[in-house]
């Protein structure tokens, strides 16, 4: 007989993937198509919403062809996606009316500042918890309502709607992809991307009137907003077979922190991908950072799996360039022929020979908040190599990170929470163990590396599958956080100072007067 599994798709930046957990809790399919970037201007960064779409459809029915050749039927689907990313389309049409804006464009700096200018940012700091910056959706929406002819006056008739990634494939799996089907597509989101888009109120938990007016945003574009893990539709027939309860959506860092099994305060975990993001679960407290760091909301099961559960919260630390600047080693100065290269050029010199790399190719996020900085390479001699730049970039990676967990640290203390003990790692570049090594020495804590590392998947089909009923609650699910590498510090606390302070003085030649 068929056993059940989970499918979770995983749109991310550079690319959209899908991966099948079987009943074990392994990966047993997975297919991954790139995503193509675009780049129209300076500091701009685009995707074609038609690409995520097809793409990641593509690779759903490939995963689901892969399991169900080893006897497995999906039970539920799982979305894990980038975050802040802001799409605008025609409700009646399907169409999109622009190139989705990514997470790191800048376009909308001088409006943010603008903004910031009027007094805004504090108050939408106090309820978001958020920073006025470019990088969250609503200046993104902003610009596209009054750059795109008409789409403001059509947005107030209720012809548009906005989302992040999870609510286009949702609306588009739901029967927003066929004309036939359309009407019963479904536009909703959940509270860990809604939280993420500057219009949220995370106290109360709803989209803020204030704040739409504010952004001069009409409530009647925006989707409506459930826990994480939640039943949220049904497949379209058709398109993956029988049809498929969507059962989660969850912005990727947060479905991180639940695939690490950072459920409890205090527990935190930094996924390496196209940029590094540290999370710490505060659990029911939405802690104010003291030290550049955003309150945002945690990935929330669904209320009926855990009575009683109210909104969850963390404390996050984004850095905009983190596995990107391999990416650019690779396509931007061809030093490498593919991202798996680095690590061994890396080794082959024994430090980064003075070379800093501050990689600030889109501004520098958390804890400078500095849309402004630019790239640095500093300390280059004539006896510079290849090698030495390659070293400098990775370790470029863990200072960042370094920089965030500090500030986290600081805050937990602060509030009178406990410490940071240990820090999980995940994402693609956590399989790079000179990488891991450096990061911590670089903190004083061990790093943990779990044995699987597609966390961010997993944490999206764990919610699919509490939510549909395949797991009964987190006691089934915390036996399989397990770990396969523990990195424990082997750089004394002055020597790993002292590279921190190098590093703080490369960033401060980045950043622009």
């Amino acid at each position: 007989m068929a056993q059940d599994c989970l499918l979770a798709l995983d749109q991310g930046t550079s690319s959209s993937r899908a991966l099948v957990f079987g009943p074990g809790g392994g990966v047993v399919a997975l297919a991954q198509c790139e995503l193509a970037q675009h780049y129209p201007q300076p500091g701009w960064v685009e995707h074609d919403a038609r690409d995520i779409w097809r793409d990641q459809l593509d690779c759903a029915r490939e995963a689901l062809q892969r399991a169900a050749a080893q006897g497995l039927r999906p039970a539920a689907l799982g979305i894990s996606n980038q975050r802040e990313t802001t799409l605008l389309w025609d409700r009646a049409s399907g169409e999109p009316l622009h190139r989705a804006i990514v997470w790191q464009d800048r376009r909308t700096a001088a409006m943010c500042d603008a903004l910031r200018a009027q007094g805004l940012h504090d108050e939408v700091r106090a309820r978001t918890g958020l920073v006025l910056d470019p990088y969250f959706s609503a200046t993104k929406l902003k610009w596209l309502l009054d750059a795109v002819p008409g789409a403001r006056a059509r947005a107030a008739r209720g012809e548009l709607a906005f989302g992040t990634v999870d609510s286009w494939l949702l609306w588009l799996l739901s029967g927003g992809a066929d004309a036939a089907t359309r009407a019963h597509a479904v536009h909703a989101t959940d509270v860990s991307n809604a939280g993420r888009t500057l219009l949220w109120n995370i106290h109360r938990g709803d989209w803020d009137d204030e704040l739409l007016r504010a952004f001069d945003v009409p409530r009647e574009l925006l989707p409506a907003v459930h826990p994480s893990g939640h039943r949220y539709a049904l497949t379209a027939p058709g398109l993956l077979g029988e049809p498929l309860p969507v059962g989660a959506l969850v912005g990727d860092q947060q479905a991180a922190l639940f695939g690490q099994g950072c459920v409890h305060p205090g527990q935190a975990k930094n996924t390496y991908g196209t940029g590094c993001f540290v999370l710490l679960n505060t659990g029911a407290r939405a802690l104010r950072s003291a030290n550049g760091l955003l309150t945002t909301p945690a990935a929330q099961a669904d209320l009926a799996v855990r009575p009683g559960a109210g909104l969850q919260y963390a404390l996050e630390g984004s850095v905009f360039v983190g596995g990107a600047v391999v990416q650019w080693l690779r396509d931007g100065l061809h030093a490498i022929g593919g991202s798996g290269e680095v690590e061994a050029l890396a080794r082959s010199v024994p430090d980064s020979g003075g070379v800093h790399f501050v990689p600030a190719f889109t501004g520098l996020g958390a804890p400078y908040w500095r849309p402004d900085a630019r790239g640095l390479i500093s300390g280059l001699s004539r006896g510079t190599t290849l090698a030495h730049l390659a070293r400098a970039a990775l370790e470029s990676i863990a200072l960042q990170s370094a920089s965030l967990v500090a500030a986290m640290d600081a805050d937990a203390r602060a509030a009178g929470a406990a410490p940071l003990r240990e820090l999980r790692v995940d994402g693609g570049a956590s399989a790079n163990d000179l990488l891991m090594q450096f990061q911590a020495d670089l903190l004083g804590l061990d790093v943990l590396r779990p044995a699987q590392l597609e966390t961010t998947a997993r944490g999206a089909a764990w919610l699919a599958g509490l939510s549909c009923g395949v797991y009964r609650g987190w006691d089934e699910l915390e036996p399989r956080c397990v770990i396969e590498r523990r990195f424990t510090p082997q750089l004394s606390r002055a020597a790993a100072a002292a590279r921190m302070q190098e590093w703080e003085h490369a960033v401060r030649r980045a950043l622009v007067d």
